[in-house]
Order: structure tokens, then C-alpha cells, then sequence
């Protein structure tokens, strides 16, 4: 059973930026990795993606302001994310396809609020 495990949420001021990771308990290289983020009441919604070979792919709302980027030695995934904006407010999710299964963290919540 592979377990994700995100870490970086926390409160922050509209404008501001965190850095969440996400540690795999499995060797994560040549596995697609992605971020997703759930607000309230809504579905959950993809944000970025990072391939195997590095290739960042984004939700264009975040383009220019969030980064995926990953650590094959530490099994992590990080998505820093600069200018935050209230709407962004959720629980962000590290996603891994392994094989023909996928994996889902539990998640770490971000608020964006003054």
C-alpha cells in the first residue's frame, strides 16, 4: 500500500505564498505526480502535474504563480505557491499514479484569508 503524506498547509494573508510537500512511502521516480485541491462544497479540482521527467504542467488560474517540482531521491513532491488568493482556500491533495492504481494523500488545508 502506498501512503502519500502532504505537509506546508496553514493560514495565510491574501498575496502570500506556501510551500506544501508531499512524501511518498515508495520510490517515486517514473511516476506521474500531481497537486489537487477541494474547496467546500465543491468537486475536487486539478492544479498542477509533474511527469516523470520533470515536466511541470499547470491550471492556467495558477500558471506564473505556482511551481510542482520533485525530488526523486526524497520520494516528495513539493508545489510552491506564491500570490495566493482567497478563492484558492481548500484542502490541496497529492495524487500518484503507480501500475494501473491510483493514490490519494489525506490532504493539508490551506486558508487564504485576512
Amino acid at each position: 500500500q502506498v501512503q502519500l503524506v502532504e505537509s506546508g498547509g496553514g493560514l495565510v494573508q491574501p498575496g502570500g505564498s506556501l510551500r506544501l510537500s508531499c512524501a511518498a512511502s515508495t520510490s517515486i521516480s517514473g511516476v506521474l505526480m500531481a497537486w489537487y485541491r477541494q474547496a467546500p462544497g465543491n468537486q475536487r479540482e486539478w492544479v498542477a502535474a509533474i511527469t516523470s521527467g520533470g515536466n511541470p504542467h499547470y491550471l492556467i488560474s495558477v500558471e506564473g504563480r505556482f511551481t510542482i517540482s520533485r525530488d526523486n531521491a526524497k520520494n516528495t513532491v513539493y508545489l510552491e505557491m506564491n500570490n495566493l488568493k482567497p478563492e484558492e482556500t481548500g484542502v490541496y491533495l497529492c495524487n500518484a499514479h503507480i501500475g494501473a492504481a491510483t493514490y490519494w494523500g489525506q490532504g493539508t488545508q490551506v486558508t487564504v484569508s485576512s
